[in-house]
Protein backbone atom coordinates (compact mmCIF):
# COMPACT_ATOMS: atom_id res chain seq x y z
CA UNK A 1 0.00 0.00 0.00
CA UNK A 2 1.29 3.44 -0.88
CA UNK A 3 1.42 6.26 1.60
CA UNK A 4 0.07 9.73 0.90
CA UNK A 5 3.43 11.21 -0.09
CA UNK A 6 4.12 8.38 -2.55
CA UNK A 7 0.71 8.89 -4.15
CA UNK A 8 1.50 12.61 -4.46
CA UNK A 9 4.83 11.87 -6.17
CA UNK A 10 3.12 9.53 -8.60
CA UNK A 11 0.32 12.01 -9.34
CA UNK A 12 2.74 14.88 -9.99
CA UNK A 13 4.95 12.67 -12.16
CA UNK A 14 1.92 11.42 -14.08
CA UNK A 15 0.73 14.96 -14.80
CA UNK A 16 4.21 16.10 -15.86
CA UNK A 17 4.50 13.16 -18.23
CA UNK A 18 1.07 14.04 -19.57
CA UNK A 19 2.13 17.64 -20.25
CA UNK A 20 5.13 16.34 -22.18
CA UNK A 21 2.66 14.81 -24.64
CA UNK A 22 -0.28 17.22 -24.37
CA UNK A 23 1.47 20.43 -25.37
CA UNK A 24 3.19 19.01 -28.48
CA UNK A 25 -0.06 17.23 -29.39
CA UNK A 26 -1.91 20.53 -29.39
CA UNK A 27 0.91 22.20 -31.32
CA UNK A 28 0.77 19.48 -33.98
CA UNK A 29 -2.85 20.40 -34.68
CA UNK A 30 -2.51 24.18 -34.41
CA UNK A 31 0.80 24.78 -36.24
CA UNK A 32 1.59 21.63 -38.22
CA UNK A 33 3.88 23.10 -40.92
CA UNK A 34 7.21 22.83 -39.09
CA UNK A 35 6.48 19.29 -37.88
CA UNK A 36 5.42 18.18 -41.37
CA UNK A 37 8.64 19.63 -42.77
CA UNK A 38 10.69 17.80 -40.13
CA UNK A 39 8.87 14.53 -40.80
CA UNK A 40 9.47 14.88 -44.54
CA UNK A 41 13.16 15.61 -43.85
CA UNK A 42 13.32 12.20 -42.13
CA UNK A 43 11.50 10.50 -45.01
CA UNK A 44 8.23 9.82 -43.19
CA UNK A 45 5.47 9.06 -45.74
CA UNK A 46 1.99 10.60 -45.37
CA UNK A 47 3.42 13.16 -42.96
CA UNK A 48 0.31 15.35 -42.82
CA UNK A 49 -2.07 12.50 -42.04
CA UNK A 50 0.27 10.87 -39.53
CA UNK A 51 0.81 14.21 -37.81
CA UNK A 52 -2.93 14.63 -37.23
CA UNK A 53 -3.24 11.06 -35.92
CA UNK A 54 -0.23 11.58 -33.63
CA UNK A 55 -1.57 14.89 -32.34
CA UNK A 56 -4.98 13.43 -31.51
CA UNK A 57 -3.41 10.36 -29.87
CA UNK A 58 -1.09 12.55 -27.79
CA UNK A 59 -3.98 14.72 -26.59
CA UNK A 60 -6.23 11.80 -25.64
CA UNK A 61 -3.38 9.85 -24.02
CA UNK A 62 -2.30 12.89 -22.03
CA UNK A 63 -5.86 13.53 -20.86
CA UNK A 64 -6.06 9.90 -19.73
CA UNK A 65 -2.91 10.39 -17.66
CA UNK A 66 -4.06 13.71 -16.19
CA UNK A 67 -7.46 12.31 -15.19
CA UNK A 68 -5.92 9.03 -13.96
CA UNK A 69 -7.99 6.89 -16.29
CA UNK A 70 -6.59 3.90 -18.19
CA UNK A 71 -3.09 4.97 -17.16
CA UNK A 72 -1.48 1.64 -18.05
CA UNK A 73 -3.02 1.67 -21.53
CA UNK A 74 -2.00 5.31 -22.10
CA UNK A 75 1.56 4.64 -20.92
CA UNK A 76 1.96 1.58 -23.12
CA UNK A 77 0.55 3.53 -26.07
CA UNK A 78 3.10 6.27 -25.45
CA UNK A 79 5.88 3.66 -25.16
CA UNK A 80 4.98 2.39 -28.62
CA UNK A 81 4.80 5.97 -29.89
CA UNK A 82 8.29 6.75 -28.52
CA UNK A 83 9.77 3.62 -30.09
CA UNK A 84 8.35 4.62 -33.48
CA UNK A 85 9.51 8.23 -33.08
CA UNK A 86 12.99 7.19 -31.99
CA UNK A 87 13.44 4.92 -34.99
CA UNK A 88 11.95 7.29 -37.57
CA UNK A 89 12.63 10.81 -36.30
CA UNK A 90 15.71 10.51 -34.09
CA UNK A 91 17.67 8.23 -36.40
CA UNK A 92 21.08 9.64 -35.43
CA UNK A 93 22.84 6.83 -37.29
CA UNK A 94 21.84 8.49 -40.59
CA UNK A 95 23.48 11.83 -39.76
CA UNK A 96 26.86 13.30 -38.95
CA UNK A 97 28.17 16.23 -36.99
CA UNK A 98 25.87 18.51 -35.03
CA UNK A 99 22.68 16.98 -36.43
CA UNK A 100 23.79 13.50 -35.32
CA UNK A 101 24.60 14.82 -31.85
CA UNK A 102 21.20 16.52 -31.62
CA UNK A 103 19.33 13.39 -32.72
CA UNK A 104 21.37 11.23 -30.33
CA UNK A 105 20.47 13.52 -27.45
CA UNK A 106 16.76 13.34 -28.36
CA UNK A 107 16.97 9.56 -28.74
CA UNK A 108 18.48 9.14 -25.25
CA UNK A 109 16.07 11.67 -23.69
CA UNK A 110 13.15 9.72 -25.14
CA UNK A 111 14.52 6.51 -23.62
CA UNK A 112 14.41 8.21 -20.21
CA UNK A 113 10.79 9.24 -20.76
CA UNK A 114 10.02 5.72 -21.99
CA UNK A 115 11.52 4.34 -18.77
CA UNK A 116 9.29 6.62 -16.69
CA UNK A 117 6.25 5.50 -18.66
CA UNK A 118 7.13 1.84 -18.07
CA UNK A 119 7.49 2.46 -14.32
CA UNK A 120 4.13 4.26 -14.24
CA UNK A 121 2.51 1.46 -16.26
CA UNK A 122 4.00 -1.08 -13.85
CA UNK A 123 2.48 0.54 -10.76
CA UNK A 124 -0.88 1.26 -12.39
CA UNK A 125 -3.76 -1.18 -11.96
CA UNK A 126 -4.61 -3.59 -14.72
CA UNK A 127 -8.17 -3.08 -15.90
CA UNK A 128 -10.47 -4.05 -18.70
CA UNK A 129 -11.19 -1.61 -21.45
CA UNK A 130 -14.93 -1.32 -21.69
CA UNK A 131 -17.73 1.21 -21.66
CA UNK A 132 -19.14 0.02 -18.35
CA UNK A 133 -16.12 1.23 -16.37
CA UNK A 134 -14.60 3.60 -18.93
CA UNK A 135 -15.01 6.77 -16.86
CA UNK A 136 -13.90 5.30 -13.53
CA UNK A 137 -10.70 6.59 -12.04
CA UNK A 138 -7.84 4.07 -11.83
CA UNK A 139 -7.77 4.44 -8.02
CA UNK A 140 -11.10 2.60 -7.94
CA UNK A 141 -9.38 -0.59 -9.12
Amino acid sequence: MQDTLSRLYIAVGRVLLALYFLLPGIAKLIVPASQISLMEHHGVPYAGTLLIVAGIAQIFGALALITNRHVRLACLGFVLYIVVINVTMHDFWHFTGEEAAHETQNFIKNLGILAGLLVLAGISPKRRFGLKEFYRNDRAF
